[in-house]
């Protein structure tokens, strides 16, 4: 009995497709892990890798509302994970700043839910497996790159 091997199908759109059904689930797990969204998140990693930012520009690169920004890095205030400050070159604007608990929460945000993750690989994969799939992570990379050349976090 000899089994049929159907070449995968290349086209772009199948795999976007596929790559969509095979991300979900593990992007449904990483997030159950999590206590803030991911908008919060998003602000949070663009303070600590940008450093001090206006709403406007954290508005422009989460690719949310000025209004959004507003009312989550209030709650992130709230929460003493951020702080705001007038901007010393222009006094009109406020900058907002990750403080030492927001660097530590935005840690623990991105490693909420990796567990499970690192013991599937471990368990579940062959040393082949891990090769193909360190092999796929620059090209996931890759496509995060936005035709800004912005690689979201």
């Amino acid at each position: 009995m000899t089994g049929t091997c159907t070449e995968p199908d290349l086209s772009p759109d199948a795999l976007a497709s596929a790559l969509r059904e095979a991300l979900r689930p593990l992007w449904r797990r990483f997030k159950e892990h999590r206590t803030l969204s991911q908008g919060k998140v998003g602000i949070l990693a663009h303070l600590d890798t940008r450093g001090p930012l206006a709403a406007s520009d954290l508005a422009i690169l989460e690719r949310i509302s000025h209004q959004a920004v507003a009312n989550a890095v209030r709650e992130l205030e709230t929460m003493g994970l951020v702080s705001r400050s007038p901007d010393p070159d222009d006094r009109r604007r406020t900058l907002v700043r990750l403080t030492d608990a927001g660097r530590d929460r935005l840690h623990a945000e991105r490693t909420a839910g990796q567990n499970w993750l690192t013991h599937a690989i471990e368990h579940h994969l062959d040393e082949a497996e891990r090769s193909a799939l360190a092999a796929a992570v620059p090209l996931l990379d890759r496509l995060n790159h936005d035709t800004t050349g912005e690689v979201r976090p």
